[in-house]
């Protein structure tokens, strides 16, 4: 009987030997899919070893893809045109549309390098750099809003859109075993280049928002890359609307401060909604740029006063307010970041009173 029972345990262990040794063997060979070219836009090669993401990959390469969630797939950013690369996986269908999906569009992380590729991106990615940065200052903005100023070391400047975001690099640490990238918007003056300012809201347990506003220190040195998106201000000339909750002012107020210091004279009301009134900032700023620029105004509102607020400005949502005092904006733009709730709202009003969604343009925080 007990002979019979080691018998057996001496082939399971013998088996479990054999099935270890042939998934080594398969991680070794199967999976060494040896050097690969990824060729970009048709003039640039790239030259990589094989069975990495295709996000990493160029970001080795130096050429960077926008992507807020880190190659999780959980963004839907780091799009490209590939040719060859299969068919989406079930993780990136929910981010393509279906003419994306017809025209070889992947998610950059979730395509696995396996052999030569070749892919599309838009040109100007190819401007993104990689920056590494001192921070210079982090100032307390709100009580879960933190204003961090980063002077650019190497290279020592940057030259960006005002509305435009760059990724931030978290280094491995108690909420992540590996660096992982984050997207924030750039706050300051595009005038200033060798430096630029980002404002981060504090997310329990966010991997970013965890690390800035519970471990990032004056004078440490992180990484940054950018800059990347098209949120940014037309030409047009005409009225401009702007609407933003929370850290959604940080763009905003980036195209604010380049319309003071270029003169510009566009008619401009900008509405920010804030729960009470601890969460409402820059309140000094915002009145000296209506100093500086006549034809602005700013118009805050408090969707939940509280007794000790001593408000007598605009209350209810920012919606609320927008829908009472902006009267006809048919012939006006608007610019929108915040929440994708918010964002929804507003486009869905601004629509109702007249304003063509083609000239509704937003940022949506995530």
């Amino acid at each position: 009987m007990l002979g019979a029972f080691l018998l057996a345990v001496g082939v399971a262990v013998a088996i479990n030997l054999v099935l270890t040794g042939l998934i080594l063997f398969a991680g070794a060979t199967v999976g060494d899919y040896g050097e690969c070219t990824v060729r970009v836009n048709g003039d640039r090669e790239v030259k990589a070893a094989g069975g990495r993401s295709l996000l990493s990959t160029l970001k080795d390469s130096g050429i960077f893809i926008p992507s807020a969630c880190g190659g999780r797939g959980s963004c839907g950013l780091c799009k490209v045109r590939v040719e060859g690369g299969g068919e989406p996986l079930a993780t990136e269908l929910p981010w393509l549309s279906k003419d994306e999906v017809k025209g070889g569009v992947r998610l950059a992380c979730q395509v696995k390098v396996k052999g030569d590729l070749a892919i599309r991106i838009p040109e100007e990615l190819l401007s993104v750099a990689q920056y590494e940065v001192e921070v210079a200052s982090i100032a307390d903005l709100t009580h879960d809003i933190k204003e961090v100023r980063l002077k650019l070391i190497e290279p020592g400047a940057m030259t960006f859109k005002a509305g435009q975001y760059v990724q931030f690099e978290v280094p491995a640490y108690k909420l992540t075993d590996e660096p992982v990238y984050r997207a924030y918007s750039i706050s300051s003056d595009p005038v200033d280049r060798g430096a630029i300012e980002l404002e981060i809201r504090y997310v329990p347990n966010g991997i970013c928002t965890t690390y800035v506003h519970r471990h990032l220190k004056v004078g440490e040195r992180v990484n940054i890359n950018g800059p990347y998106g098209d949120f940014r201000l037309s030409d047009t000339g005409r009225d401009v609307i702007f609407i933003a909750g929370g850290s959604g002012m940080a763009p905003i107020k980036s195209m604010l401060l380049e319309m003071a210091r270029t003169g510009c004279r566009r008619n401009a009301e900008y509405y920010f909604g804030a729960r009470s009134r601890e969460d409402l900032f820059l309140e000094d700023l915002m009145q000296r740029i209506e100093r500086e620029m006549p034809s602005f105004r700013f118009i805050p509102s408090l969707a939940a006063p509280e007794g000790g607020d001593e408000w007598s400005g605009e209350t209810g949502l920012v919606t609320d307010v927008v829908g009472r005092r902006a009267g006809d904006v048919s012939e006006k733009e608007a610019y929108l970041c915040g929440s994708p709730l918010m964002i929804d709202a507003c486009v869905e009003l601004l629509k109702k009173k007249g304003m063509p969604e083609d000239r509704i343009f937003y940022d949506k925080f995530s």
